[in-house]
C-alpha cells in the first residue's frame, strides 16, 4: 500500500499530477482540494490510494486521510468504482457527502455524473450507517508544509476548473459558462476546490 507521495510536481492536467519521487514520475488521479495544492516546480503530498485492476494500476491522491479513507468506504457500495467515488469527491466534500447519506438526500448525489435517482437510492441504502466519523488530522500530510488555502494566482483558477468539468463529462461550451457563472464568488476566494463544486452545482440545477 502507498500511503501518501511526497515529491516534486512535475506536471498537473485536468485532474492529474505528475509527482517526481526519487527521479520517479507517479501519475496520480487527484480530487480538486488535492490538485489545488499542487504547484509545478514545487515540493507537493498527497495521501494515495493504489487501485490494482488485471491491466493497471492506478494511483488516487487526496488532499487528506479522511478524503482518501471516504473514497475507499464509498467503493464499498455495489456499482461504485473509484472512478465514481473520485468523482463524488469532486462535486462534493467528505462532509456534505456523509451528510447527503446520513438523510438520504438522494438529489444531492444525483448531482455528480453518473449518479441516476435509482444509484442514488441504491448508495444510500447500502451506505446509510456505514459512513466512519471523519478522519481527524492536523491539516498536514508527512513531509509536507502546512497545507495552505489551496489558492491560486488570481485568474489561475478558471483554467482549472474548465478541465476540471470537461474531465468529469461535460461540454467545453458548458463548463466555460460555469466557469463564468461562479467569476464573482473567485473575488472572495481562489480556492480551486471550491469554485469547481460550486460550479458543480450550477451545471447540476441547470
Amino acid at each position: 500500500m502507498i500511503a501518501f507521495l511526497t515529491g516534486r510536481v512535475a506536471a498537473r492536467g485536468a485532474g492529474t499530477a505528475v509527482i517526481d519521487v526519487g527521479g520517479v514520475g507517479m501519475t496520480v488521479q487527484c480530487t480538486p482540494s488535492a490538485l489545488s495544492r499542487l504547484h509545478v516546480g514545487e515540493t507537493g503530498t498527497v495521501a494515495t490510494s493504489l487501485v490494482v485492476r488485471e491491466e493497471s494500476l492506478t494511483l488516487f491522491g487526496f488532499a487528506d486521510d479522511d478524503e482518501k479513507h471516504l473514497f475507499e468506504q464509498l467503493q464499498t457500495a455495489s456499482g461504485v468504482g473509484p472512478r465514481l467515488a473520485l468523482a463524488m469527491l469532486s462535486v462534493h466534500s467528505p462532509s456534505s457527502l456523509r451528510h447527503a447519506v446520513s438523510t438520504e438526500d438522494t438529489t444531492a448525489l444525483t448531482r455528480v455524473p453518473g449518479i441516476g435517482k435509482k444509484g442514488a437510492q441504491r448508495i444510500v441504502l447500502e451506505l446509510r450507517g456505514k459512513l466512519d466519523a471523519p478522519v481527524l488530522t492536523d491539516g498536514t500530510l508527512p513531509g509536507s508544509e502546512a497545507a495552505g488555502t489551496g489558492s491560486e494566482p488570481n485568474g489561475a483558477w478558471r483554467g482549472q476548473v474548465v478541465s476540471g468539468l470537461v474531465n468529469l463529462g461535460w461540454s467545453a461550451k458548458d463548463a466555460e459558462a460555469a466557469a463564468s457563472a461562479v467569476a464573482a464568488e473567485a473575488e472572495h476566494t481562489d480556492d480551486v476546490a471550491v469554485l469547481l463544486r460550486s460550479a458543480l452545482r450550477r451545471l447540476s440545477r441547470a
